[in-house]
């Protein structure tokens, strides 16, 4: 048998701890010799297993996410060790899988039935062998198992879950605390979106998971050795650090959270509907729709237990709450202790005086006394009936209680069972309910069935972190409600076992998903109708949606177990489908009070749990030797290539054959190749090369700090546009000038063959065309579609090469430690012109492809004379019909590492450029318009 230890597998629905392998007999009478406490220390980092890898595979198809993660162990002392594998994931995922083989050996997982005698401590955990860790929505899956000395094993655990919409944006996060620097780490993140995928971003590392609202951008950019390869349906994030990067960010092997954030390209109508063999999700997000007016009222906790920070961060975030409510809404605060204590007799509209009169009510708060739970509810909801009741509200609105504690009920009706009844006959499904727990102390169980069954959320919130910014966060994911009492249809005749489809509210950001069986799979479309009320009208929908009568496999690495001969290919539709129906029956069966209807719904969830492989309160997990058929790396997909098919395979199957994946990730740009002068960097300083003439010119453009200088005016006949952004910074000691000035922002449009725009700092670029990408620069990557391809190398350069005949390097001055007058600033450079039109204008743009001499000297133009140290060579320069006067001087360029040759023309480059400086002022970052040439006074 396996020698474990301890399947800790922190769920809550283990038989417990196997026996233990290995037991110690009593010592207490043995005398040795002492050993010093640096050679023990010596003898304990000798000894202690070794992990070699450690891998996380995740595929998200349509939002459903399978996640694996492998980890390789090996026992390098003389004896036998206990070795644990640990790994945080999701509360909201189901584990599908677990394996461990040791040497030959190979225990494979299988979901068994729980008996029903142990019904009862499903209420209270999940499982023995996962553990709630404190963290927001996470829970640790632990497993120990003795290993022999010079033996290997090899752990893999496999879970499944439905990515949530909040704010607008799916996240996935995968745990990425090995404990321990591992020789080969990897992360890597596939994600398939048939209907395109916008606005993906890699966030830094995180060690908590207490974000906050999210409303500010997260900067960090990506951690070390991120890379990001995406086009319009397919992305592929691949975090791979080395042991000395993983040493940079913590020495300790717990390197935090790898969290990607995404959302889906939608329509504006009924939503996105996917049908595949025989089952089908809609998922439904509608936007720029009027907000619902909201009847709010707080309840607060002001008890004694309040004291300190936790009452002071519950404040500030109540003050900033207020001052996001709108002047259609209407509030009341209510605060408790084991008194009930009213603002206001009745809720008041949202005016300035009313917004400031309750922030002094909340200011004088003050905590003392007990918890009565029960009875601040019943005055909370009791304020919204009446006013529902006493009012002609003209508009429909929401009404909602969020309620805040940090404690468990100690005054008035204390039992929980009588709590629930209370609080769901006085909310009656009209009022909904919102609750948020401070602390480790507060009855977490109690406000998530005061939420589960009052159409609410609830939230954990640790006073050790940010707790203003968490409920600032929480407030923000219902601050505006955009329809209610919604209602998804479909024909009973077609659609059997579909998920919940009645909603009583949908708020902006969000997201509504509903999944469903087809009776018929030859139907060749389905008739959808969504009605909802929204602020004074009553909204419908309704769609025929085509069926494509069509069998598409994709191999998703991992979902439950390695496929073996004659095993079908996973449908994520239908995992997708069980995952909900099975999450829908565990709420009920915490709902339900009566024991006939509690025991049908276990045996349901049971049944569904058993047949699509899924852990659960009411099934457990029970490790059993297998036959070894493969090597587990061919099995497991173990220091190997990904097992998921390549993105082009995957997106034929999604799209059809005619699409083509992104292109591979190649070796960054390298920023000391040679390209060409023609450049504005610095002060900034102009260079501009006539090659035909074998001439270079330079000067100087004295601009203002906010001013948009067009560097190259194309977008009449290329399409190409670039713009140019100054930030000021003081002069240094001693200068001839005032102020200097360099490029903060480079911006790039390219109108052909469809419209791009990018904007370049000196800190990240964005991408938006048909979907918007954020790259930090501090990671090198490369990213291209439809003619378009910009690469990053890190910390060095941006390169932007447009249908392959146009191409910018944008250069990264950067400092680690900048002296007052220097600034983190841009270099432009065109490397390649040539798909630029003989009408080209701009302060660079108009020398390009034009001819230039040199007048007035006693040498050859073509071999301009180098003067004399101390000595000073002048001439006259013509071009495009000018002559202006030049002067020989020396420019460095290419970060200051090259020196060139060049005239120089003073006075704002005047008489050299056409017109004056104000022509070449941009209204706008983007303006494309030019006073020159045939695209005057056109553009954007």
């Amino acid at each position: 048998m396996l020698p474990l230890l301890g399947l800790c597998f922190a769920l809550p629905f283990c038989a417990g701890l196997l026996e233990e392998a290995r037991s110690w007999g009593d010592t207490s009478d043995q005398v040795g010799l002492r050993i010093p406490r640096q050679v023990r220390l010596l003898q304990r980092l000798k000894t202690k297993p070794l992990m070699t890898e450690f891998s996380v595979k995740s595929t998200i198809i349509s939002r459903y996410a399978f996640t694996t993660v492998a980890c390789r162990m090996l026992n390098r002392g003389s004896e036998d060790q206990e070795v644990t594998f640990q790994m945080q994931i999701p509360a909201a995922a189901f584990i599908t899988n677990f394996t461990v083989l040791i040497g030959d050996r190979v225990y494979q997982g299988e979901i068994t039935q729980r008996e029903k005698r142990n019904g009862d401590k499903a209420r209270e955990k999940r499982n023995e062998t996962m553990e709630d860790n404190g963290e927001k929505g996470t829970e640790t899956f632990r497993a120990s198992v003795v290993l022999p000395s010079k033996d290997k094993a090899a752990f893999l655990l496999s879970y499944e879950e439905l990515l949530q919409r909040r704010l607008g944006k799916y996240e996935h996060v995968v745990s990425v605390r090995p404990q321990q620097l591992v020789g080969r780490l990897t992360v890597e993140v596939t994600v398939l979106e048939r209907p395109g995928i916008a606005e993906l971003e890699v966030l830094g590392l995180q060690n908590s998971r207490y974000r906050g609202s999210g409303r500010g951008p997260d900067d960090s950019g990506p951690p070390p050795s991120t890379v990001i390869n995406q086009n319009e349906t397919f992305a592929k994030v691949v975090f791979k650090p080395s042991v000395v990067q993983q040493a940079k960010i913590a020495q300790n092997g717990i390197l935090g959270d790898f969290i990607i954030r995404y959302d889906v390209n939608r329509e504006q109508s009924i939503g996105d509907i996917q049908v595949l063999d025989g089952y089908f999700v809609h998922y439904f997000a509608p936007k720029d729709l009027p907000p619902l007016p909201k009847n709010v009222v707080f309840v607060l906790d002001s008890s004694a237990s309040m004291v300190g920070t936790k009452l002071r961060q519950t404040k500030d975030a109540l003050f900033t709450i207020l001052h996001d409510l709108r002047p259609q809404d209407h509030f009341n605060i209510v605060g408790f202790s084991n008194r009930i204590k009213v603002w206001k007799d009745r809720l008041v509209s949202v005016t300035p005086d009313s917004i400031r009169d309750g922030k002094v009510y909340i200011h004088h708060m003050s905590p003392s006394g007990g918890t009565d739970i029960n009875g601040a509810l019943q005055r909370g909801i009791q304020l919204l009936n009446d006013y529902v009741a006493h009012n002609d509200i003209e508009d429909r609105s929401v009404s909602l209680v969020v309620f805040l504690t940090d404690g468990k009920p100690t005054v008035g009706e204390t039992h929980t069972l009588k709590i629930l009844n209370n609080t769901r006959e006085a909310a009656r499904g009209r009022v909904c309910i919102f609750t948020v727990g401070i602390g480790a102390d507060v009855d977490f169980k109690l406000l998530e069935k005061l939420s589960l069954e009052n159409c609410g959320l609830t939230r954990r919130v640790h006073e050790d972190h940010d707790a203003r910014a968490q409920l600032i966060g929480f407030y923000d994911e219902i601050r505006t409600p955009l329809l209610s009492d919604i209602r998804v249809d479909y024909p009973p005749g077609l659609v059997e076992r579909a998920t919940r489809t009645l909603f009583p509210n949908y708020f902006n950001g969000s997201e509504i998903v509903i999944a469903g069986k087809l009776v018929d799979r030859a139907m060749d479309q389905l008739h959808v109708e969504v009605t909802a009320s929204n602020s004074k009208k009553f909204v419908v929908l309704k769609k025929d949606v085509p069926v494509e009568p069509r069998k598409v496999g994709i191999d998703v690495p991992q979902s439950s177990r390695p496929r073996g001969r004659g095993q079908e290919e996973p449908n994520h539709l239908e995992r997708l489908w069980s995952y909900l129906t099975l999450k829908e029956l565990l709420s009920a069966w915490l709902q339900s009070i009566e024991e006939p209807e509690r025991e049908r719904l276990r045996q349901e969830a049971q049944a569904l749990a058993m047949n699509h492989r899924f852990l659960t309160p009411f099934t457990s997990m029970t490790l059993k030797s297998a036959p070894r058929t493969e090597t587990p790396e061919a099995a497991y997909g173990m220091s190997s290539t990904s097992p998921a098919t390549g993105p082009e395979t995957v997106m034929q199957s999604l799209r059809g054959t005619h699409l083509q994946p992104g292109p591979a990730v190649k070796k960054p740009y390298n920023p000391r190749i040679k390209i060409s002068k023609t450049s504005a960097d610095g002060d900034p300083h102009f260079v501009v090369d006539f090659p035909l003439s074998n001439l270079t010119v330079c000067f100087n453009i004295d601009g203002e700090p906010g001013h948009i200088l067009r560097l190259v005016s194309d977008h009449a006949d290329s399409g190409v546009t670039v713009n140019g952004e100054l930030i000021g910074a003081p002069a240094p000691p001693n200068g001839h000038k005032k102020q200097r000035t360099y490029f903060r922002t480079i911006t790039i449009l390219a109108n052909k063959p469809e419209r791009s725009y990018l904007e370049i700092t000196p800190s990240r670029v964005i991408v938006d065309g048909v979907d918007r990408l954020v790259l930090p620069c501090n990671q090198s990557t490369v990213v291209g579609c439809r003619g378009l391809e910009v690469s990053v190398s890190a910390n060095a350069n941006v390169t932007v090469s447009i249908q392959g005949t146009v191409a910018f390097v944008i250069l990264l001055h950067l400092y680690k430690k900048p002296a007052p007058y220097q600034r983190n600033h841009l270099g432009f450079y065109i490397a390649n012109g040539q798909g630029l039109s003989s009408n080209c204008h701009g302060l660079l743009g108009q020398f390009l492809n034009q001819e230039a001499r040199l007048t007035g000297l006693s040498k050859s133009p073509a071999h301009p004379v180098v003067p004399e140290a101390g000595e000073r060579s002048e001439a006259v320069l013509e071009v495009k019909g000018h002559q202006v006067p030049v002067v020989w001087k020396q420019r460095r360029i290419y970060n200051g590492e090259e020196q060139v040759d060049c005239w120089f023309a003073r006075n704002n480059a005047a008489n050299l450029i056409d017109g004056e400086y104000k022509d070449y002022l941009a209204a706008h970052p983007f303006d494309s318009e030019t006073t020159f040439g045939p695209g005057a006074s056109r553009g954007l």
